[in-house]
């Protein structure tokens, strides 16, 4: 088998776990109005702990992770991240039999550190397996996965979870009845039971497939064709990289208004007068904006748009919805919310490649700090659930201060930030 068919392989194998990623992740869209119910939630400060206990585990686990994988490599390291990741969705089990929210809390944190692991192996690996100038297109690729994934999770959890949720929730209210009503939240409450005993086992058995596969090890150590390296002698420390340290700033606050724009729509169309079961699916509208932005990197990048160029481009697209977001109403307003989604749909795929360039050796560590960005999931739905219930502020206002400043940042690393480099470089011509 060549090298090219092996890494035509990889990208099969790394699209299907990408597709995985995209459906445990968006689910929490789905889980943050459920929970609200069935644990009887009294603001969204306390609702939007889901995607922070989520995304947070990213930040505790992902430095970890890059040890681990290290040690075992990113073959194994995928498989160990599946598995924890089942053993997540099981711990949904308990946690559902007890209404403990909580315990819901400590499952999505778990299923965040596998997926942390997973996120530390699979991004640099797609991104170093072929030449750096394709990258972004490659991660487009995953892109695709990702969010055909994401748009599936909320339309079959929230069919599973959420009907007739608008008609138990009025029950509820109105009943005086104790029993009852804990008889109402329990039923409700049990649904999430046999989804996540599905996923846990399919997460069980991808880890076997994973490690049964003939997924190539990579060797980070050596130059990759296309790639820049440093003239005269190696780097010692990661602080070395400014490109890198931007670049996870920019990556913190990509993830933190992409979250908003996917798990805090439906919230976001609530507070604009619309019920449970017409929001429900709001999530898989920003993921299909962001599906429709990753078919346009595959197509044009590198051969019409540059990585540097895609992410300008989509920084001021997001400055732009933003805007329109806040300044009209209804269904308007949640159209340039979803929106967000076309507008962030390259940045990811553009921001990795920018940051990893040139780190050699230190791939996985800086792969570790990137994916420890991913934490911006866990922080600004909570800065949007503190500010949409202060008096002077409201829903609109709020979303708009979460995602206005970061689009301004993320367009300077576009076009200054990741050109920042400490030493002199030369191009590497010999691939891996």
């Amino acid at each position: 088998m060549t090298a090219t068919t092996k890494n035509q392989n990889a990208i099969y194998i790394i699209g299907a776990l990408f597709f995985s990623y995209g459906f445990i992740t968006w689910l929490n869209s789905t889980l943050i109005p459920y929970l609200m119910l069935v644990c009887e939630l009294k603001n969204y400060v306390l609702a939007f702990l889901v995607t922070s206990a989520f995304y947070m585990s990213y930040l505790v686990l992902s430095l970890p992770a890059s040890y681990v994988l290290k040690i075992i490599g990113f073959k194994r390291g995928m498989a160990l991240g599946m598995a924890i990741l089942g053993i997540g969705a099981l711990l949904f089990i308990p946690a559902a039999q007890q209404r403990n929210y909580p315990f819901f809390l400590f499952a999505l944190f778990v299923q965040g550190g596998g997926l942390s692991l997973l996120q530390t192996a699979s991004n640099p690996y797609v991104t170093i397996v072929g030449p750096l100038d394709s990258a972004a297109k490659r991660i487009s690729i995953m892109g695709v996965c990702n969010k055909s994934g994401g748009i599936l999770s909320p339309i079959i959890l929230g069919t599973l979870l959420l009907q007739g949720t608008d008609a138990i929730r009025n029950q509820v209210n109105t009943t005086t009845d104790p029993a009852t009503r804990a008889m109402l939240l329990t039923e409700l409450s049990s649904r999430v039971i046999t989804p996540y005993l599905v996923i846990g086992i399919v997460a069980f058995v991808v880890a076997l497939a994973l490690l049964k596969s003939g997924l190539p090890e990579i060797e980070t150590g050596q130059p990759v064709a296309g790639q820049l390296t440093e003239r005269g002698g190696s780097r010692t420390s990661i602080f070395d990289y400014p490109q890198l340290w931007l670049g996870v700033l920019c990556l913190f606050l990509y993830v933190g208004v992409e979250v908003l724009a996917g798990d805090a729509i439906a919230i976001y169309g609530q507070s604009e007068g619309m019920s449970i079961g017409t929001t429900k699916y709001f999530s898989s509208f920003t993921l299909g904006a962001m599906l429709a932005g990753y078919f346009v990197g595959i197509f044009c990048i590198p051969k019409l748009l540059s990585q540097q160029a895609a992410l300008r481009y989509s920084a001021i697209l997001g400055l732009a919805f933003s805007t329109l977001a806040y300044l009209t109403v209804g269904y308007s307003a949640i159209s340039f919310v979803a929106l967000l989604g076309l507008a962030n749909a390259l940045m990811w795929p553009a921001i990795w490649p920018l940051a990893i360039d040139g780190l050699g050796r230190h791939i996985k560590t800086g792969a570790a700090l990137l994916v420890m960005g991913i934490a911006g999931g866990a922080v600004f739905p909570e800065i949007y659930g503190a500010l949409k219930g202060h008096p002077g502020i409201g829903n609109k206002l709020a979303l708009f201060v979460c995602t206005f400043p970061c689009y301004i940042y993320i367009f300077y690393y576009a076009a200054w930030g990741h050109k920042r480099r400490k030493r002199v470089y030369s191009l590497a011509t010999e691939p891996v």
